[in-house]
């Protein structure tokens, strides 16, 4: 497994991934049809599109050679001083192998100004949350409104202040 920068031929996988991890993680607690809406707004082809093209940005995938495993997003703000992890995920069926460690350790090299990075998790979403607090995080707060716009998701906001 590599860590690599994301092109634009890798964004229909990609978007793949996102789908399929998506479903496998919230259809429970939203519902199919709500997870398809919410897929098709935040990780269409435009969006993953968008973020590719985005300044002081990172946009990364685990490549094995044959597929994607994993993907993740960042970006700086507070001249590079605090990244906001907007996206870090792993097929379901790789999960557990370190992938997601791999993906993270990539974003945080790519900031090297960095002295935080952020990021909103989904309260009921404990896999991730023991995740993140494995890897340093800690709850600095909560939101309504996770993700874009006025979502109406709540999130847990954890944050990993380097030094």
């Amino acid at each position: 497994m590599f860590i690599r920068t994301a092109g634009p031929n890798d964004l229909p996988a990609i978007r793949t991934l996102l789908v399929e991890t998506w479903h496998a993680t919230y259809d429970g607690l939203y519902g199919v049809a709500k997870v398809t809406e919410i897929t098709n707004d935040w990780h269409s082809l435009r969006v993953l599109k968008a973020q590719l093209d985005q300044p002081d940005a990172e946009f990364v995938v685990a490549d094995d050679g044959v597929a994607i495993a994993g993907m993740a997003f960042a970006c700086a703000a507070d001249e590079g001083k605090t990244v906001t992890l907007s996206q870090l995920y792993v097929r379901p069926d790789r999960q557990g192998q370190g992938i997601g460690g791999m993906l993270l350790d990539e974003i945080i090299d790519s900031f090297p100004d960095a002295e935080r990075i952020r990021l909103e998790v989904e309260p009921a979403n404990a896999r991730a949350i023991a995740f993140y607090r494995a890897q340093g995080f800690v709850e600095i707060g909560r939101t309504e409104n996770c993700g874009r716009g006025q979502s109406g998701i709540p999130a847990l906001i954890l944050e990993r202040v380097f030094g």
